[in-house]
């Protein structure tokens, strides 16, 4: 995976399955937001729920970051491995 190749739109519900794959589990429901955590990972994970709206590239990038995982784990994650 090119780790340059831009990332898709996606939306909170298919970011929020992708973290729960990687080991992430929702930690708590604070508005419109999710906050995920992993055991043994040191950051709580936000992810933005804005009803069916895709989520920003910028914001993707961010919380895939603070997931500590890359962009290849994220989208084999997602069941996109193109």
């Amino acid at each position: 995976m090119n780790e340059d190749a831009p990332l898709p739109q996606v939306n909170a519900r298919e970011v929020i399955r992708a973290l729960e794959s990687e080991g992430f589990s929702v930690a708590r429901t604070s508005g419109s937001h999710v906050q995920m955590k992993k055991p043994g990972h040191r950051y709580v994970v936000t992810v933005p729920q804005h009803g069916a709206k895709s989520i920003k590239p910028g914001t993707l990038l961010q919380i895939i970051r603070g997931a500590g995982i890359t962009k290849g784990d994220f989208l084999a994650a997602l069941g996109r491995t193109n």
